[in-house]
């Protein structure tokens, strides 16, 4: 198991995270992305402070607060994905010399997928809130940062594709016909809706750094 923490540098993140250790893999990767996009958001939110933007200052402390609150949860999705892939691998390893350990081995293997795709499913879900309250603050925040919001959704958006292939990757090996589909179903409103939210986002973005 990967003793990666929060609070390591970022050299020794990318060092294990481009070793032969399987762990921290492409999930917790896309957790730091999401944590690094809900960083640009907030820093636009804490640049878009005084007189001059008194007016959405309750919208402004509202998006700040809720950046911190989605870091919170980035880091606890990042060790969550080093677990569950642990987990995984367990449920592999586990004995089928008999019929009654072969049944048991599928059982835990289906379980440990699905534990599999729910981690990165709320990782995507964590993306959504954070572009939604990105685009939020598009138009009104301070435009000499308006790049970095831009960025902000980017990074949303890539760490939300991330997860995705993290998921379909593990939906191949679930047995449960019908539990594919609701997931096969739900991600995609979930990828097109932050799809929307990062096109408009940018788009809102070019259009004040030509103005």
């Amino acid at each position: 198991m990967s003793t990666i923490t929060w609070d390591d540098s970022i050299r020794i993140f990318l060092q294990e995270a481009g070793s032969s250790k399987p762990t921290p893999g492409g999930g917790s990767v896309a957790a730091l992305v999401a944590a690094l996009g809900a960083s640009m958001t907030s820093m636009v939110g804490s640049l878009s402070q005084g007189e001059k933007f008194a007016h959405i200052r309750p919208q402004i402390t509202e998006v700040i607060e809720r950046m911190n609150g989605l870091t919170e949860q980035c880091e606890k999705l990042l060790h969550a994905d080093i677990t569950s892939f642990d987990k995984y691998m367990d449920a592999w390893r586990l004995p089928k010399g008999t019929d009654e350990e072969k049944l048991n081995r599928v059982k835990a293997i289906q379980e440990a997928t699905i534990r599999a795709i729910e981690v990165p499913l709320r990782l995507i879900e964590v993306c959504k809130a954070g572009m939604i309250c990105t685009h939020s603050i598009a138009e009104a925040s301070n435009k000499n940062v308006i790049s970095d919001l831009g960025i902000g959704a980017i990074l949303f958006e890539a760490a939300a594709q991330s997860a995705l292939l993290t998921i379909e990757i593990n939906l191949a090996s679930l047995r449960d016909l019908e539990s594919r589909r609701q997931y096969t179903e739900r991600l995609s409103l979930l990828i097109g809706e932050i799809d929307e939210l990062k096109s408009k986002t940018l788009q809102t973005t070019r259009n004040r750094i030509m103005q």
